[in-house]
């Protein structure tokens, strides 16, 4: 896989674009004008694996709320602002990491260049945020409605009014909430500017839908090399984005963080509960860095199997589960079910060794 070489710009001290990791990002859903409930979100998810964080700055209450939990943050803050150009101003001031403007509404070109000055001047860099559901009536007309024309349309535009103050350190989004239409155009993104693309399908849905939509257009992108940040965006808690996030660049054999879990699917020969086990591990294995493989298996069909390609494997017996570390037989966990379960974690993180953290596949 060879990316696309696209401009580097920092984020705080996480670099997006020039050939940098691919980095996760997310969003808090509580009121940003509530520091404290923020903060704990904040930290739940970097917890999780986000790098980035997105807070919304709806109104002054919001913005002056920054000023308590940017310092607290362990990882980089982004204001994002909408119709009013004054949050952006006030965020930066602050000390915002990163500001997402959306071209589609902040309407006066004065404002936005004036958002710009003041960004160069604190090196904090402007993620340009296209939606297809806030394309300007203009282009929509001009180039047939919302399609990837429109969207590059909207993104140029903007990307003209910051240059136009000597301003270049952007990030550019183009989301739609059709994943084939975010593909496009971010293929069209792509081959048009050098700018740093953030991927992500806006409005995906639920967590079920809205991962598999954003998993499908991230990972078409990704394979071909597109892409320099991602974000997850699932309706509801957004406790799991990370999650999926990172899921996604494992599975494309692009970056892992956190433990692979791989379980089989139930039938009739299964001799334990997979779910349960596998929603255990899971869990376990949701806050704990590593770039090895757990395997949680029904029975002795594909079990012996697994195990010898896995770190970790739980295979299901007559006798009870199965415990295999690096490809050899350990024991027999034993005791009721709460007790395998809680051997199972002991087992997760005790396995969690230092030559086994984030690993960068290349």
């Amino acid at each position: 896989m060879k990316r696309k070489a696209t401009k580097r710009v920092m984020v705080g001290d996480v670099a997006i674009g020039g050939n940098s990791p691919i980095s996760v990002q997310s969003m808090t859903n509580v009121l940003t004008s509530n520091p404290v409930e923020t903060i704990k979100q904040i930290k739940l998810l970097a917890s999780r694996g986000t790098e980035v964080i997105r807070v919304a700055v709806p109104d002054r209450e919001s913005a002056a709320a920054l000023n308590e939990i940017i310092p607290v943050s362990p990882i980089p803050l982004v204001a994002d602002i909408h119709f009013d150009p004054e949050l952006a101003l006030l965020s930066i001031d602050a000390g915002v990491h990163k500001l997402r403007i959306n071209p589609g509404n902040i309407k006066k070109k004065k404002d936005i260049q004036k958002i710009a000055e003041k960004a160069g001047e604190r090196n904090i860099p402007i993620r340009i945020g296209v939606n297809s559901g806030s394309i300007p009536a203009d282009l929509r007309d001009k180039y047939g409605g919302v399609n990837a024309d429109s969207m590059w349309a909207s993104a140029e535009r903007h990307i003209c009014i910051l240059t136009e103050t000597g301003f270049e350190d952007i990030v550019l989004s183009l989301k739609a909430s059709d994943a084939m239409l975010t593909v496009e155009a971010n293929r069209r993104a792509s081959q048009e500017c050098e700018y740093p693309l953030h991927l992500g399908v806006t409005e995906a849905g639920l967590p079920l839908t809205g991962s598999v939509r954003t998993a499908t257009a991230l990972s078409i992108l990704l394979n071909e090399g597109i892409g320099d940040t991602l974000r997850v965006s699932l309706s509801g808690k957004p406790d799991d984005e990370p999650l999926v996030g990172w899921e996604i660049l494992s599975s494309l054999n692009i970056r892992r963080r956190f433990p692979r879990i791989v379980s089989c699917p139930t039938c009739a020969r299964c001799r334990i509960d997979v779910a349960e086990l596998a929603e255990a591990a899971q869990e376990q294995t949701s806050i704990i860095k590593g770039s090895y493989t757990v395997a949680v298996m029904g029975c002795e069909v594909n079990g012996p199997g697994e195990a010898r390609e896995a770190e970790i494997a739980f295979i299901g017996t007559s006798t009870g589960v199965l415990l295999f570390m690096d490809g050899k037989k350990v024991r027999l966990l034993e005791g009721d079910r709460q007790e395998v379960i809680k051997q199972i974690g002991e087992t997760l993180l005790t396995y969690n060794t230092p030559e086994n953290k984030e690993q960068e596949i290349t």
